[in-house]
């Protein structure tokens, strides 16, 4: 049957009209006021590997700015933590624990507008070859560098409207 399921088709349905009804609009619709920050904020140069990597993602998430009306700092700090040891004593399980704090300024007058930090953690597995665990340890900095950026994406745009115009 083409749509075996209707309850849940309807369901959805009604979900999207009673969505529809209350009033929602997208967050980054036109005229929205996260819509202010895209393209219009410019991150100060990253020193390193993992900054480099966070504001990469930080830029394909706001754009890169030609004009911009904020600056965003940020600082980085990231450690390692053994998680697993085998009986030999050796590491066979690391977390890395990133914490990022960022401050929004106002590139007329300095002032700064938002800050705050974002916490989280990725791990890796040292069971490979040193070529493997040295791939995993890249790859884990790389995620937790995403997930630093996308916590802090969230968090200016959820606070957006206290930008001035």
């Amino acid at each position: 049957m083409w749509l075996s399921d209707r309850r849940a088709f309807l369901g959805g349905l009604m979900a999207v009209f009673g969505l529809v009804g209350c009033g929602f609009t997208p967050l980054h619709a036109p005229g929205e006021a996260a819509s202010r920050l895209q393209g219009r904020i410019v991150v100060d140069a990253p020193v390193d590997r993992n900054g480099y990597l966070l504001v990469r993602r930080m830029e394909e998430r706001l754009g890169r700015s030609d004009a911009p009306a904020y600056g965003l700092s940020l600082a980085i700090d990231v450690k390692e933590e053994r998680m697993a040891i085998s009986a030999d004593n050796i590491t066979t399980r690391f977390n890395v624990i990133g914490r990022a704090t960022y401050a929004l300024r106002d590139l007329e007058d300095g002032k700064v507008l938002m800050s705050g930090t974002a916490d989280s953690f990725t791990g890796y597995s040292a069971t490979g070859s040193t070529v493997a665990t040295q791939a995993a340890e890249r790859d884990a900095y790389a995620r937790l560098m995403t997930i630093l950026a996308d916590q802090i994406v969230s968090r200016l745009t959820a606070q957006a409207d206290a930008l001035p115009s």
